[in-house]
């Protein structure tokens, strides 16, 4: 095997590869070799079938195995003796190879950076922390009153009106036939709250208590069941009930309704809920804090492949929610330690329509945003590796299972997913390694806890950096 360095500009790398034709039939005939022991042919016994015979049934396909293995192994070889860790999958091309001949091909590549590590102890970090007043927990336990409305039943003789809730039997038919799932006795509808097909609970404002009749609708085309959506249905309905919603005091009667001890402990579980929403915007301010911290003290030039791999990412979000810059400073880096899991840089066709309507001006601040998020990255990784930091089994349980709770009832095929789906586990897993990191740099960092309001907290800071 010859390994040959042809140019190293930058990250950039390329080699030429060579193994010899004795190289490569060494490796064809140990694969043939371990093929004619299991197979089986009428009229030889087992693993007595003629060699020759074995190559030529088999020797086309085994090839192409042989040299599979042979580059990757030989490629891998010229990375561990070169002391070399790819940015993104190299691009391998065959120059030249026939059976019988040497197997000569080039990688082109590009490394991850040398750099070094800020002095972390050194860094200077502010947690802020915001008390949870009395009002927000009243204002809390108002929308939960609201929302917990308690239906009293109108005496006087009066229509249905918007915000009624009407008692209802119901009968649906198509083509005068009754359907499936079309039927209801004493079914509770509050009148605008889109509970049902659209236009039947507007039909029913202004009908009062003893009101039989058909009300007309048409399921919409994109209706979850196929047999009904788009189709015309007649729905034969009776009126037997109107109420209005009462007022809900906020008393012990309402958290006892709600499973509760009393009013005193339903106000403790707002404070408790309030105070980790709290939390989790302080959590995220802080992580923010330290990812500025990392960006100003480290700058190196990044691997160009993945920073067209992030732009290409940030040019899908622009096109659907138009709002990259705002995570420029908290962004989730997927970027494994070794980075060996394959990249595609080449943009789709609708990113590269959405990256021609771009200007200059915002052609760059993609780029800038793109270029940050891949060296904070490899920052986070870095300090990462250094520091022995994984993410555990443990871990990534724990966080499958809180998934799962998103899914009643389908715990189980959540979780197999997650263990058939190995991209949808590195996407599981790298927030789980990056809030590693981030917790062991706060532990190594100066720490001042701030008291501050609400307001400040939740403030957000890129509009601080607009206003400037």
């Amino acid at each position: 095997m010859k390994i040959e360095q042809l140019s190293a500009e930058g990250l950039k790398r390329e080699f030429n590869i060579v193994l010899t034709a004795a190289e490569v039939e060494e490796r064809m005939g140990a694969k043939l070799g371990e093929l004619g022991k299991q197979v089986q042919m009428k009229g030889f016994r087992p693993g007595k079938v003629p060699p020759r015979l074995i190559r030529q049934l088999y020797g086309k396909s085994v090839m192409g195995e042989v040299l599979e293995e042979a580059v990757n192994e030989s490629s891998q070889k010229a990375l561990e003796d070169n002391n070399l860790r790819p940015a993104v999958q190299p691009k391998i091309e065959i120059k030249s190879f026939d059976e019988g001949t040497d197997l000569e091909y080039t990688m082109e590549l590009e490394i991850i950076p040398e750099f070094e590590i800020t002095d972390l102890s050194a860094l200077e970090v502010e947690r802020l922390k915001a008390e949870v007043d009395d009002d927000k927990v009243t204002e809390a336990l108002e929308r939960l009153a609201a929302d917990q409305k308690n239906y009293v039943k109108v005496e006087e003789d009066r229509p249905a009106a918007e915000g009624d809730q009407v008692l209802i039997d119901f009968l649906g038919k198509l083509d005068g036939e009754p359907f499936e799932g079309g039927a209801g006795e004493d079914v509770p509808l509050v009148l605008g709250s889109g509970q049902f097909i659209p236009g039947f609970e507007e039909q029913l404002q202004g009908q009062s208590v003893g009101f039989e009749g058909e009300i007309n609708v048409t399921f919409p085309a994109e209706y979850g069941a196929e047999h009904l959506a788009g189709k015309d249905a007649v729905f034969e309905v009776k009126l037997k009930e109107i109420r209005t919603a009462g007022e809900t005091k906020i008393d012990d009667d309402l958290a006892t309704n709600l499973g509760l001890e009393n009013l005193e402990a339903l106000q403790q579980i707002m404070r408790d809920r309030i105070g980790e929403e709290y939390s989790q915007v302080a959590r995220m301010r802080l992580k923010r804090n330290v990812l500025d911290l990392l960006a100003d003290r480290h700058d190196f030039g990044v691997p160009e492949g993945m920073v067209a791999e992030e732009y290409g990412q940030i040019i899908r979000q622009s096109e659907t929610d138009g709002a990259p810059a705002e995570e420029a400073h908290d962004h989730d880096h997927d970027h494994d330690h070794d980075h060996d899991h394959d990249h595609d840089h080449d943009h789709s066709h609708e990113e590269k329509a959405v990256d021609e309507g771009l200007d200059d001006e915002k052609k760059a601040e993609y780029r800038g945003i793109a270029e940050r998020r891949v060296r904070l990255g490899l920052v986070l990784a870095e300090i990462g590796r250094q520091n022995k930091l994984e993410v555990g089994p443990e871990d990534v349980n724990r966080a499958i299972m809180e998934q799962a709770r998103n899914f009643p009832g389908q715990e189980r095929m959540v979780m197999e997913y997650y263990q058939k789906n190995h991209d949808a586990m590195m996407q599981l897993r790298a927030p789980l390694f990056e809030d590693k990191v981030i917790d062991f740099i706060v532990e190594m960092a100066k720490v001042e806890d701030k008291s501050v309001s609400v307001e400040e907290l939740t403030r957000d800071p890129d509009a601080d950096e607009d206003a400037a």
